[in-house]
């Protein structure tokens, strides 16, 4: 936080000035209405006589709705649009017993009801006996009015003569009421007294605010609660840190230059949704608003008391508008978070392969160069980026004329190889009245505007910018036509979009962003900030999908982000450093976002800034192989660090590391394809599937991809060894590269030396996987599969299988896809139908199948639906337990069994 910044100045005196303790607030019960879809209710201020509308729904899928508003607003607050997919179904309320004291609802099955405290105002959801969540148990529910200014000079002559009356009156008998029968206040004065009430200054900016300060701020309790996650985007552990005694975790997407590590302080997304989890019970609470948002997080953990986890949110303007997500799974809360904010967007197969990007490649001859080396190396990859300096004069939608005078010739070749490009396209204009972008956006009215009415101008890589304004529907829409292939010239079907310095960025705005008095449309900047990054990427992703016809599923990488983002594509972490504490921080950053909805997430491989030792640059790429967003890219200043320049031993680590992302892209693939549909993250900790495991509930240096990979990247410098945690008791987990067995529910020791990339396979699990790697993913396209088949003393083995043609909608639109259960019991590895309905054909083919803790067959016999059935080659490696069968040739797309003698 820069010192300087009043406005957080302001938020430590607002939230030290309210301590938990005696709400203010109480229910006015006999305005209380029920219908079949919601209970509205009156508070009121007792210190102000201010009155709220209360609104409560029960939503179906175990959730709960709690909506808070002036009753009677001088003028709307803003509620967030364009984030919920719809408008949440609702199952009816039903009014259990009332008396003065309070309503008590029921919610439903589960034996879970609601109850309304009148006085003071306070709301707690139960389940049997046990209180699940409350709130304003603490008090520290706070709705600041809107009002009109009051400190004009007539009007403050006017209070100062009422002031001097009535400070004469008191040595009188004469009742001021007979003299001035209207209400009057000491409040009437407030402002002409208290700084920041206004207009807040931010060293040389001024931020007005017409209708005076606008927060809200609601308290939860979470009793039995020690842990709890989300809120991202911040460089911190995956487990939440108490707040008290220091600063709030923020929400305010700020362009953030070389960001600390393990602070609170605003990265670049806000997505307001935290989950709290224990043995007993996961939870989210989703805090549907996107002005600057703070939160606070207490606990008694340590104490003797039954431990709790007390959570203030505060937002400077909007409404209260929350979501309390009742779980009881981790699986649960995933789901009810889907149903309100969508899911991941289902990306093109080649996006979860290797992107190659730095600021910049110089030219169409650099690209070339590059491209080639990746050939000369053996080492696989589908993007090559570029960033700004492609561009005429950082103009986007256009190509230096000079560096890259022949972009589809470039992109041609690329294409020739089965590979692609993705351009940078940043949401800051350049005014230019020979600039085609920048005259119509002007003409059309689309830009931001300043308080006083015209454009807001800023200064951005461009130099003097404007800010379209991406809030309006007809923005977004003409946005998205100019990704058509007959205005964005140059442009072809295999290059896609990386929407960076979006939150918005301003080099000469407060804290490098928008004025929050900037104006879009008849919002003000600081109502919907965090909303600007999502309306870009959303407005870029549809122009991918028209320019297609709506046929190709697009890519697009954003900066900026909000709940609800996942549906429009990919995020990364930012602007990291090449040092090894960013390499660590990496985990947890991404595992925070996967438990809020945004599975499709990296980091920089190698670090943005600065440059990375050749130690760290290998654990980086090793690292990221296994994360979702598989990228390397680097600062303008860095040397080049393409992965063939730290010499032939760093070289074939680099390579070795990279070939184990493109033999696994099936199954991400598969885990992409179950987040798109579920909702359930792509790469998860490890409670989400040992959810009564406390030993998991702090680990944020492992994780789990989908249920049946744990990786544990070695992250230290020098590192000999590190310490896997394979939980599960009863389990067995395998070592993927050498097939040792071990046991769950231990920690256990692994020597490790630099080519060593710790990760094991679930037992009972059957993971499919492409060993003939190729220079892309698109190469790899029809070759066939290999089957990695985990054997558990505790269950059957079971997997899944699936394929399309790796780009289009029509898996969706047109149920043209593969869906195969594979199943291992009984001696019999069989692969069935799990989508009777879809139709797709494929040329791959069952090559091998690898089964992991087996005993040695007399026979193998594959049988097919034809009645045939063939014996197959096998070999058994009696010291592994390893079987390895050979040449099944079976095609994928077919049921058959393998039947084991």
């Amino acid at each position: 936080y820069d010192p300087e910044c009043s406005q957080y100045v302001l938020l430590c005196a607002n939230r030290t000035s309210l301590k938990p303790g005696q709400s203010p607030y109480r229910a006015l019960l006999e305005t209380l209405e029920l219908t079949n879809t919601k209970l509205t209710l009156q508070l009121i201020n007792d210190n102000n006589k201010v009155r709220l509308l209360l609104e409560l729904y029960r939503l179906q899928g175990n959730m709960t709705r709690v909506k808070i508003n002036e009753l009677k607003p001088l003028k709307p607050r803003f509620e967030v649009p364009d984030v919920l997919i719809n408008d949440p179904p609702t199952e009816p309320l039903s009014l259990l017993s009332q008396d003065e004291n309070g309503v008590v609802l029921s919610l439903g099955a589960d034996s879970q009801w609601l109850i309304v405290s009148a006085k003071p105002f306070r709301l707690d959801i139960m389940e049997g006996r046990e209180v699940l969540l409350s709130l304003n148990s603490r008090g520290l529910l706070a709705f600041e009015h809107l009002r009109i200014r009051k400190d004009t000079d007539a009007v403050k002559c006017f209070v100062a003569l009422l002031t001097a009356l009535a400070n004469g009156l008191k040595r009188t008998s004469t009742p001021f009421s007979l003299l001035f029968p209207f209400s009057f206040s000491p409040a009437l004065s407030i402002g002409l007294h208290e700084d920041g009430m206004w207009e807040e200054t931010f060293k040389s900016h001024t931020d007005n605010k017409p209708n005076g300060p606008s927060s809200i701020s609601l308290d939860f309790s979470l009793p039995g609660v020690e842990h709890v996650y989300g809120i991202p985007e911040h460089a911190d552990s995956l487990k939440l840190k108490t707040t008290d005694g220091g600063d709030p975790y923020r929400l305010f997407n700020l362009d953030v230059f070389q960001y600390e590590l393990f602070n609170p302080m605003a990265l670049y997304g806000a997505i307001p949704v935290m989950l709290s989890h224990s043995a007993q019970r996961t939870m989210g609470i989703f805090w549907l608003n996107a002005a600057e948002t703070w939160v606070d997080i207490s606990s008694n953990t340590g104490s003797s008391e039954t431990p709790q986890t007390d959570v203030r949110w505060i937002s400077e303007s909007g409404i209260i508008d929350v979501f309390i997500m009742l779980g009881p799974t981790p699986t649960d809360v995933f789901s009810q978070y889907a149903s309100l904010t969508g899911t991941q967007a289902f990306p093109p197969l080649s996006a979860l392969a290797y992107h190659q990007c730095r600021w910049n490649y110089n030219d169409q001859e650099d690209v070339a160069a590059v491209d080639q080396g990746f050939d000369e190396h053996d080492i696989p990859y589908d993007f090559i980026w570029l960033d700004i300096e492609h561009t005429d004069g950082k103009r986007y939608f256009t190509w230096d004329p000079h560096k890259f005078p022949q972009p589809k010739d470039m992109l041609q070749g690329l294409m020739d190889k089965r590979r692609k490009m993705v351009t940078i396209v940043d949401p800051h204009i350049k005014v230019d009245s020979s600039y085609k972008i920048h005259n119509e956006i002007r003409s059309k009215g689309f830009y931001v505007k300043n308080k006083d009415g015209g454009d807001y101008e800023g200064w951005c890589w461009p130099g003097n910018s404007g800010y379209p304004d991406f809030t309006n529907p007809e923005m977004r829409a003409w946005w998205a036509s100019m990704f058509a292939y007959d205005q964005y010239a140059g442009s072809m079907e295999n290059m896609y979009t990386w929407n960076d310095m979006n939150e918005p960025s301003v080099f000469n705005g407060p804290e490098v962003t928008m004025h929050k008095d900037a104006l879009h449309g008849n919002w003000e900047n600081r109502d919907l900030h965090n909303l600007y990054g999502l309306y870009v990427q959303m407005a870029t992703a549809e122009g991918l999908i028209e320019r297609s016809g709506g046929v190709e599923r697009p890519f697009v990488l954003t900066r900026a982000f909000f709940a609800g983002s996942q549906r429009y594509g990919a995020v990364w972490t930012g602007d990291n450093t090449a040092e090894w504490e960013h390499l660590k921080i990496s985990i947890p950053m991404c595992l925070s976002l996967g438990l809020v909805g945004v599975s499709f997430c990296g980091a920089d491989v190698g670090g943005f800034f600065k440059s990375p030792s050749t130690e760290l640059l290998v654990r980086w790429y090793q690292t990221g192989a296994y994360q979702p967003f598989f990228r390397a890219h680097a600062h303008l200043d860095t040397p080049r660090r393409e992965p063939w320049l730290f010499g032939p031993e760093n070289t074939a680590l680099i390579r070795e590391a990279v070939r184990q992302r493109y033999a696994l892209l099936p199954y991400w693939y598969q885990l992409f394809y179950h987040a798109h549909h579920s909702g359930q993250p792509v790469m998860r900790p490890l409670w989400v599937e040992y959810p009564q495991d406390t030993a998991t509930f702090s680990m944020d240096d492992q994780f789990l991809l989908g249920r049946d990979l744990l990786v544990h990247p070695v992250t230290e410098e020098g590192g000999r060894g590190v310490t896997a945690y394979l939980p599960g008791k009863g389990e067995v987990w395998f070592d993927v590269h050498t097939f040792q067995k071990h046991n769950g529910a231990q920690n256990l020791y692994i020597p490790v030396t630099i080519s060593s990339i710790p990760v094991f396979q679930r037992g009972g699990s059957i993971i499919p996987r492409k060993a003939r790697v190729r220079r892309s993913s698109s190469c790899m396209e029809h070759d066939p599969y290999t089957l990695f088949v985990a054997l558990s003393p505790k269950r059957f083995a079971q997997g899944e299988l699936y394929i399309d043609d790796g780009h289009t909608f029509n898996f969706d639109k047109q149920k043209q896809f593969i869906h195969r259960r594979l199943s291992f019991a009984n001696k019999a590895l069989s692969s069935r139908n799990l989508a009777p309905g879809s139709q797709f054909i494929t040329p791959s083919w069952i090559e091998k199948i690898v089964i992991l803790g087996a005993s040695k067959p007399s026979k193998a016999t594959l049988k097919t639906p034809d009645g045939k059935e063939n014996l197959l080659e096998f070999e058994f490696d009696a010291s592994m337990s390893v079987l390895t069968l050979r040449k099944p040739g079976v095609n994928a797309g077919v049921d058959w069994t393998v039947v084991l003698q």
